[in-house]
């Protein structure tokens, strides 16, 4: 069975782009799997040339990009994002959802992290921490490349399971 023949669709991956350090990894997945890729931004960004991945510009409002993408999110879909809101809206819609960090976000782990996400941008805020994220690492690019490549091989299981 191919993804055509996966009677809820076939699976597609959804990229966060604005700042997103592993959209080449994510054509280099796509391409041996053959998905397609829609790499959703505020703005034009370089994108292969593929007919498999598609550069959506949504413009400039705040959640545009955001708000693109979960409306597309199901359970076909696969949300690379670094944003918390968005990949919990991403989770609550079915989508498989995973940081640039190979962090998959799930439904028993989404509320716990965007609690923290919250506490930590309320203690920013207050002056009580200061700093941000650690520097994006060769290991997180690894951690990245194997989890896209295990949830591929998951949907995958489950479409043929069907």
């Amino acid at each position: 069975m191919n993804d055509a023949d996966n009677e809820a669709g076939p699976i597609r991956i959804f990229v966060d782009a604005d700042a997103c350090p592993v959209k080449q990894e994510v054509y280099r997945v796509a391409e041996r799997h053959q998905l397609r890729v829609y790499v959703v931004a505020n703005s034009p960004i370089q994108v292969p040339r593929d007919p498999l991945v598609e550069r959506v510009t949504v413009g400039s409002s705040l959640d545009a990009a955001d708000n693109w993408i979960a409306e597309r999110a199901d359970a076909t879909a696969i949300v690379v994002t670094n944003d918390i809101p968005l990949a919990s809206r991403c989770v609550k819609a079915g989508a498989k959802v995973i940081a640039a960090n190979g962090r998959a976000f799930t439904e028993s782990s989404i509320g716990m992290t965007l609690a923290m996400r919250n506490l930590m941008a309320d203690l920013r805020e207050t002056g009580e921490m200061r700093g941000g994220l650690s520097a994006f690492s060769p290991r997180d690019r690894s951690a990245f490349l194997a989890e896209l490549d295990q949830t591929i091989r998951r949907l995958r299981r489950t479409a043929e399971a069907r």
